[in-house]
């Protein structure tokens, strides 16, 4: 058992982004910058950004009423780009910084000490990319994460309510868990977690803070008693695919490098969603009996989020279950999963990011076996991993749910959260930004 859990843990170490920590010797004598790694990360840290903005923005866009369209986007913006700063501040340093087991250092506070000569390491030996490229790219990690949340309390909550709470459960929830996952000497990580490229440092922990948000913003009015359909669905499958593309970004620049591990990655992703889309489809056919686009296009978003965590160590063959697993089990999350839980999650993020997350983070612990096709070492365990996934995943959702509560309390205590109902039946976009999406 010690041996497995001691190849388990080296597995983690090859298949996680923690290698890409800047560690005191980053600029040792003979380091080896690649252009064409360098050329790869600013492509896919950009392509992370096309994710947000427009990509999710015009998502989560067409999925509300025509009211409330501009407070979304408005929501998803502004709040990626208050995490941008936030993570140039303190966020990196926090992620990233000194060798904690659940918190960085502020070693790095404003990026200090960080230069055109500073290198981050990747995942071979003596192979580095500049720091600073490295910090923008998780700069985007976090930043989608928060704009992810908005979705679940969407049409009815404060403008600066969102950005208040935003600041503390990025502060709180999203620096710790992902120093955990991810940071040198982090908790998860030495236990041997696998998580590629954000199952749950992005996915689950998201979706748990939309949930309890959910929950304490309340339900719309008219919920269940009105017909909520989205305004625009052309809107949401452009943004799906716009999602689809910079998701490449997303999973494959997790590898850091130009190799065959982002090859891996790359076909990984596109494998998984196709499987998620096709899932969808057939299940809405089964028991629907038509296949919509909106199925579609979630069945993809399903696909994406639980091939996150698995595609740097799965094979295609794995990717395509993970997928089509995804694609049945967020089917039923938004529908029957929704209704037992009793809360107004606006746009399905704990659905499909939640159950998508969780489900891609134990199939990790299968599929990463080399009996299967995965790139685990020879002795590597599924009982054991399986075990170590449950852990990381049961820590992100107890962290992220006490967090976003006590984030939630204090903003409703301080500023409150939700808006009148007058101005609820307004909508957010006359009455929270004084503008209207269409002249008609």
């Amino acid at each position: 058992m010690k041996k497995s859990l001691v190849a388990t843990a080296t597995a983690a170490i090859l298949a996680s982004p923690v290698l890409a920590f800047a560690g005191d010797g980053a600029n040792a004598v003979g380091a080896i910058v690649e252009k064409g790694d360098v050329a790869w990360m600013l492509v896919a840290t950009a392509l992370v950004v096309f994710m947000a903005v427009p990509g999710l923005a015009l998502f989560y866009g067409g999925l509300v009423r025509r009211k409330n369209v501009l407070s979304v986007l408005m929501q998803v913006l502004v709040v990626f780009s208050l995490i941008a700063v936030l993570w140039s501040v303190y966020g990196y340093t926090l992620a990233f910084g000194g060798a904690g087991r659940f918190i960085g250092s502020l070693d790095k506070l404003f990026l200090a000490g960080i230069d055109t000569a500073s290198l981050a390491d990747t995942f071979s030996e003596n192979v580095k990319i500049p720091e600073l490229l490295f910090a923008a790219f998780q700069a985007t990690f976090a930043g989608i994460t928060c704009a992810l949340i908005v979705g679940s309390f969407a049409e009815r909550i404060r403008f600066a309510a969102v950005l208040v709470f935003c600041t503390l459960w990025f502060s709180f929830a999203y620096l710790p868990i992902a120093h955990m996952v991810w940071g040198a000497g982090g908790y998860l990580l030495s236990k041997g977690a696998l998580d590629f490229a954000g199952g749950t440092v992005v996915h689950i922990n998201a979706a748990v803070a939309g949930l309890v948000g959910a929950w304490m913003v309340g339900t719309r009015i008219g919920y269940r008693k009105e017909i909520m359909a989205p305004h625009n669905l052309t809107h949401t499958m452009v943004g799906a695919s716009m999602l689809w593309v910079g998701w490449f970004g997303f999973n494959a620049g997790s590898n850091l490098e130009a190799n065959a591990g982002a090859a891996l990655a790359f076909i990984n992703t596109l494998v998984a969603t196709a499987a998620g889309v096709l899932a969808w489809s057939l299940g809405e056919s089964l028991f629907k009996k038509k296949a919509s686009m909106l199925g579609a296009a979630s069945g993809a978003i399903a696909g994406l989020v639980a091939i996150t965590p698995a595609c740097g160590s799965v094979a295609p063959m794995g990717a395509i279950v993970i997928g089509f697993l995804a694609g049945l089990l967020c089917l039923w999350a938004v529908h029957a999963l929704k209704r037992m839980l009793g809360a107004d999650d606006t746009l399905d993020v704990f659905g499909i990011h939640g159950m998508g997350g969780i489900l891609g983070a134990l199939l990790t612990g299968v599929f990463t076996a080399p009996s299967l096709g995965g790139t685990g070492a020879a002795d590597f365990s599924i009982a054991s991993q399986l075990l170590v996934q449950a852990e990381g995943i049961v820590i992100t959702i107890v962290w992220s749910g006490v967090v976003a509560f006590l984030a939630f309390k204090l903003v409703d205590m301080t500023i409150g959260l939700r808006v009148s109902e007058d101005d609820e039946r307004v909508g957010l976009d006359v009455a929270s930004h004084g503008e209207r999406a269409y002249s008609d």
